[in-house]
């Protein structure tokens, strides 16, 4: 009988293979992968809520409304029917739940990056012991899938993510920023480039993001040190790679925003 823990080994670079599900035999169901390196899904999207965890290595999910990562010990909640991408730039142990929609009443539209607790966390990895049909009812293991459920309501949120404009030159901009995190470039360089006064980027940055220039980009930013964090690449090279002039500015701004220094964050 096959566990929903089995995990789903992938070569390097590979396009990861959507499970071709109509539904879900149970209220809930696991997938366990070891992912290798840039190992990706095309766009799609499913009937049923999926909360993707990390255990290791950094995830990336991607929608029209921006980019969510989760560190380690991280994971992302998707919405049922929302569009979505999934890739991971370095090798990763991620854990899949997939929630039935009308079991996931509690949870927000969207995407959203969630902190897992300790006790959510065994609660998973015991889930992913169990077989895909596990037993309904009265019995233990049914228990269990309302424990988990009860507690994936509760985790808390956090603000891993990098929401996009809809303006089409403004997105081509903040493209070209998320592409060279480290480039050189101001809002007064912004304005002239889209041809408007500074005041009024500010304003359309706003209205488009719901973040400040200065804030989205350092966002992009420290988001983007996160690959070359996990991946061993030291923290003055990722700080100076990411347009940072000083270590210890880099180092302030990143416990600001993940609440960890680099070193806490990837010893957890």
């Amino acid at each position: 009988m096959p566990t929903n823990g089995q995990p789903d080994l992938r070569r390097a670079g590979a396009e990861r293979q959507i499970p071709a599900l109509s539904e879900l035999p149970r209220p809930l169901y696991a997938r366990a992968e070891s992912l290798g390196i840039g190992s990706w899904t095309p766009p799609h999207r499913h009937d049923w809520g999926q909360f993707s965890y990390a255990i290791s290595g950094v995830l990336g999910v991607h929608t029209a409304e921006g980019s969510f990562f989760a560190p380690p010990q991280w994971g992302v909640w998707i919405a049922p029917g929302l569009e979505h991408q999934v890739v991971t730039s370095m090798q990763a142990e991620m854990r899949s739940l997939y929630v039935r929609e009308e079991d996931a009443a509690w949870a927000a539209p969207g995407c959203q990056v969630l902190e897992v607790t300790p006790l959510a966390r065994e609660l998973i990895k015991t889930f992913c012991l169990l077989p895909v049909d596990y037993p309904l009812g009265d019995s233990h293991e049914a228990r269990l899938v309302q424990v988990l459920l009860d507690q994936l309501a509760r985790l808390p949120q956090v603000g891993f993510s990098l929401p996009l404009p809809r303006h089409v030159r403004l997105l081509g901009l903040c493209n070209e920023l998320i592409e060279s995190p480290g480039m050189r470039i101001n809002l007064q360089d912004w304005a002239e480039r889209l041809g408007m006064s500074e005041k009024t980027l500010m304003r359309l940055f706003q209205r488009e993001t719901g973040l400040s220039f200065r804030g989205w980009r350092q966002r992009a930013r420290l988001l983007s040190s996160l690959g070359a964090l996990e991946n061993g690449e030291s923290v003055t090279n990722t700080a100076l790679s990411c347009g940072y002039d000083s270590t210890s500015a880099f180092i302030a701004a990143f416990k600001g925003l993940f609440g960890y220094t680099p070193g806490e964050l990837f010893r957890q």
